[in-house]
């Protein structure tokens, strides 16, 4: 691309973020979910060290909560630290994919694309060319070698780099596999979903984001950190060296992240884009099906992967999800779709999973799903042994015999101080010497912990034991 056009380019994409911006605080979340989004984030960032996380809330299918935990950058020389505001961007790295799958899917809508076209028919030259198919690239299952798997920025890596350069270099490679047989992450499907892209249009990937998602979205936050690094108004990178202190992460050289995680924006911006897969306002129906629809190999294996998304089933719940990692930042995006509720996370410190924690656990905790009657009986009981105390009238006669004054006496001193989990949930049952066994999970931010049941068909607990989970 001629200079004066790539500055142009990038004039558009920085005028969006700064034209009629709307407030990115939103608090409209029950107090008592959105106390149990803050103590999770809180408690996370502590376990972890790292050093912010902004956090957005979709409930019902509507942003109802956004807030920033921490800080966006670190006292260091004298100058103090800046605590993170909801305003402020982070890189969502590749979280990105899935607006590139959402292009491809835009211009299958237009007719100028279809998934089962191979790659070969737009970008010569690639190898197995004519047999690897867009959806292929978009699944993870093409076969072509990831040119970045390492969670640091090597040192060519720190210097410029065309999309072209990129394909010369890993897709022109054998294959790791033939095509359809495997599903192996490689950033470099997405370059070349990219190309396709561009190559069908005549004009930059990130001109149809814009036109066709970020502006009737009202994501006015967006920013494309592959042409130039965040701003000083948004949060810093940082990364650190085994458990040393934090330092400033190096910026990748411009041209590395296209189309696989070249965008940054806002949890508030990011959770516009986890309202419209709930609504399914930006894609047609049947984009939405494609995209959302575990791809499987030939054998029929799943690969609880859709196009550019993770399809996975959380305890009956179907969440298309993604995670993602540049220099200095990692995020994570979980949107239960069937139930309306998201949480984007974003952070600041790379190869650190504080992100995926914090959706992990406050995901269920906004979905609020009622405790079912097991679970409700198993943390009544808990509450009970926090505070040094067990109803007998629960227990068969071995259980009684049990919780001596000993044992109750170490069951108190021992999760007393854990204070209330963050989750409590029956992971598994099934029926063993006339009784009904269960396994309940019992998390913390650090810690989880697992309890084990035996319950009689009268009732009657026969065991009631906690460990460690393994």
């Amino acid at each position: 691309m001629h200079p004066c056009k790539r500055v142009l380019a990038l004039a558009v994409v920085s005028l969006l973020s700064l034209i009629a911006a709307p407030a990115q605080i939103v608090d409209t979340l029950d107090p008592a979910i959105k106390a149990r989004v803050d103590r999770i984030a809180t408690q996370v960032l502590e376990q972890t060290g790292v050093p912010s996380a902004s956090v957005a809330v979709v409930e019902h299918g509507k942003l109802v909560y956004t807030h920033a935990y921490g800080f966006a950058r670190v006292a260091v020389d004298g100058t103090p630290a800046v605590p993170a505001t909801p305003e402020m961007r982070y890189s969502i790295g590749s979280i990105s994919k899935q607006f590139t799958a959402a292009a491809i899917l835009l211009l299958q809508e237009d007719g100028k694309i279809s998934l089962d076209d191979t790659v070969g028919k737009y970008i010569p030259g690639l190898t197995e060319g004519n047999k690897v198919t867009i959806r292929q690239i978009l699944s993870h299952t093409s076969g072509y070698q990831d040119y970045w798997p390492e969670d640091y920025v090597m040192t060519p890596m720190l210097h410029p780099e065309t999309a072209q350069q990129i394909l010369d270099t890993w897709a022109k490679k054998p294959l790791d596999f033939e095509p359809g047989t495997k599903w192996q992450y490689s950033n470099t499907n997405f370059v070349i979903a990219g190309r396709i892209v561009e190559t069908i249009t005549g004009a930059r990937l990130m001109d149809l984001l814009v036109n066709r998602i970020f502006r009737p979205l009202g994501m006015k936050s967006v920013w494309n950190s592959d042409e130039a690094k965040l701003t000083s108004v948004d949060a810093t990178a940082y990364y650190r060296h085994a458990l040393g202190p934090l330092r400033i992460a190096p910026k990748e050289g411009r041209g590395w992240m296209f189309a696989a995680g070249e965008l940054a924006m806002t949890a508030h911006d990011l959770a516009l884009w986890d309202e419209s897969l709930i609504a399914q306002t930006i894609l047609k129906p049947d984009s939405y099906k494609q995209m959302f629809a575990e791809v499987k190999l030939k054998d029929g294996k799943g690969t609880h992967y859709g196009l550019g998304v993770e399809v996975v089933d959380r305890n009956g719940h179907r969440s298309i999800e993604h995670s993602g990692e540049v220099s200095g930042f990692v995020s994570d995006n979980q949107v239960l779709v069937d139930d309306g509720v998201a949480v984007a996370v974003l952070t600041n410190q790379d190869a650190v999973g504080a992100a995926s924690t914090i959706t992990r656990l406050a995901a269920p905790a906004v979905l609020n799903s009622p405790l079912s009657a097991p679970e409700q009986q198993a943390i009544d009981i808990y509450h009970g042994l926090q505070q040094g105390r067990i109803d007998r009238t629960l227990l068969a006669p071995n259980l009684s015999d049990y919780f001596t004054p000993e044992a109750i006496a170490d069951f108190q001193q021992s999760l007393a101080p854990l204070g209330e989990p963050l989750t409590f949930r029956q992971a598994g049952e099934q029926l063993r010497g006339g009784m009904t066994f269960r396994a309940f999970q019992i998390v913390y931010p650090g810690k989880r912990l697992t309890l084990t049941t035996y319950t009689y068909p009268n009732g009657k607990l026969e065991q009631y034991l906690i460990a460690p989970e393994e």
